[in-house]
């Protein structure tokens, strides 16, 4: 027997009842806003936190915390290092990804796109001009504080993204550093390899923002993942972060050379925390003992680049918030100019939302997830360019900016041909792993796969044999692979993470 509001009793399914304590729980609602309360009171200068995400996020550090203080304790992290929020950010969902910023935006109207339209002019799409658009390059970390023994580092890394000082409003870039035992505390970025230098270690990078707010800048987080000898607990740690605002007060961006940025302990909402408290950066003592604590201090070298005419109108074919990786950017832009032509050239009617069949739509997104494929089809595309003739490769090299309405089909005509005989079949084979992030021996797994897939391939001079193999086992088709819902994959309208 139970009761509603009203005062009506009957019979109802017991499935259908929990318990309910209105005194207990206000009580713990008070208890959770006190300690939100002093925790704010105690930081100076941190903006009153109202984006969505963050409740998420600061219940995921604060179960990560007692693994952080055991590991403070028995000193195998410095006091300044925590969970890392970027990573946390990523982990609550896409809206913080390359792949949903890569997506067209729609209007307030939601009856046209706002980042994505045609010139029928130059018959291609129109060149979008933002209020922040720059490409930096990561030089090296130093005086990076060392972990202990008894914890294994997987990875070292920096995570970038746009900030204004309280709330996250680009996706997420991750680039991996290099780091050798004769410098154990200093990170390197961008090395010299045989080949095509993987993605994921290009320390050059682009950014375009369409944010006007003030405190605009980038906030950069140093990471390591980890995993405990004695538990083989996997993490992510922040080893220290810094902001750079790209605006002085007088709202005048600021100028573009190196700068050598001290990182800060604890999150980017805490302030005054050191990364190293054994390493202290206050003043005491003459100026010579200064300059010398200064230099034991951990930073980041960071190059602000000016931009020439062509690499400002490369940038503009981009959509309005993004950072990536300067490597893949031409690949970008190749797909940008497929996407017009499926959504604003050749379709029947604007006012359309049916499902479209285009595999390379439906999946080139993934890719910025999954950085060994994007190196897969940086060097197919490679491959291919060589067997250009100079004009075409000429024109391959200027990323389809500034040709001929022939040349440019040609070439959307054979990215397309490389795409489908190199991303398509992999993505959907069971000899291919999932990604996963920092798990080396998967790592080696899927890219001998994609080396071996890419080999036939060459042999071959296409997939199909490799498809036909006996030992080429696929996933079952499904009709998802090759539907593009573009009204299931578009932005907000208000251009940010929700």
């Amino acid at each position: 027997m139970a009761k509603n509001a009203k005062g009506n009793k009957g019979l109802i399914p017991r499935t259908y009842l929990e318990p309910y304590h209105e005194e207990e729980s206000s009580e713990e609602g008070s208890e959770e806003d006190v300690e939100v309360g002093d925790e704010t009171a105690e930081r100076a200068e941190i903006k009153q936190r109202t984006d969505s995400h963050w409740s998420a996020v600061q219940k995921a550090l604060s179960e990560q915390i007692n693994t952080v203080d055991v590991l403070t304790t028995i000193g195998a992290i410095p006091a300044g290092f925590r969970p890392s929020t970027l990573f946390q950010l990523l982990e609550e969902g896409n809206q913080f990804r390359a792949s949903y910023f890569l997506q067209p935006e729609l209007t307030p109207s939601q009856l046209a796109f706002r980042d994505l339209m045609w010139d029928a002019k130059t018959g291609t799409i129109k060149s979008r001009p933002t209020h922040v658009s720059l490409i930096l390059t990561l030089w090296s970390c130093k005086m990076i504080p060392l972990p202990g023994v008894s914890i294994q580092v997987l990875s070292r890394h920096v995570r970038l993204c746009l900030f204004d000082g309280n709330k996250v409003l680009s996706n997420i870039h991750t680039v991996r550093a290099t780091w050798h035992a004769k410098k154990p505390k200093m990170w390197t970025f961008s090395p010299q390899v045989t080949g095509i230098l993987p993605c994921l270690l290009d320390g050059d990078c682009f950014l375009r923002s369409n944010s006007l707010s003030p405190d605009l800048g980038i906030l950069f987080e140093l990471g390591i993942s980890y995993i405990r000898n004695s538990t083989s607990e996997r993490g992510e740690l922040s080893c220290g972060w810094v902001f750079l605002k790209l605006f002085d007060a007088s709202g005048i961006p600021i100028p573009a050379k190196t700068y050598e940025l001290f990182m800060n302990g604890g999150t980017p909402y805490e302030k005054g925390v050191e990364v190293d408290p054994s390493v202290s950066n206050r003043a005491y003592g003459s100026v010579f003992h200064q300059m010398m604590m200064m230099r034991r201090q951990p930073q980041l070298l960071v190059k602000l680049r000016s931009l020439n005419r062509r690499s400002r109108d490369i940038l503009s074919l981009l959509p309005g918030t993004l950072i990536g990786s300067m490597c893949y950017i031409h690949l970008l832009i190749l797909y940008r100019q497929i996407l017009g032509d499926v959504l604003l050239k050749d379709k029947m009617s604007m006012q359309s939302a049916d499902f479209i069949s285009n595999p390379m739509l439906t999946t080139f997104p993934k890719l910025l997830e999954q950085p060994d494929m994007m190196d897969a089809l940086r060097s197919s595309w490679a491959e291919k360019e060589s067997t250009l003739k100079r004009s075409e490769k000429i024109h391959s090299q200027l990323f389809v900016v500034i040709f001929s309405q022939k040349d440019r089909e040609f070439l959307k005509a054979a990215f397309l041909l490389v795409y489908h005989d190199c991303v398509v079949p992999l993505l959907h084979s069971t000899l291919l792993p999932p990604f996963r992030w920092a798990e080396e021996e998967t790592e080696a797994t899927r890219w001998k796969v994609i080396t071996d897939f890419m080999k036939q391939n060459q042999e071959n001079k296409s997939a199909l044999q490799a498809l036909l193999a006996p030992d080429g086992v696929h996933e079952p088709f499904d009709i998802l692979e090759q539907t593009y819902d573009f009204l299931g994959e578009i932005k907000q309208p208000d251009g940010g993470a929700p």
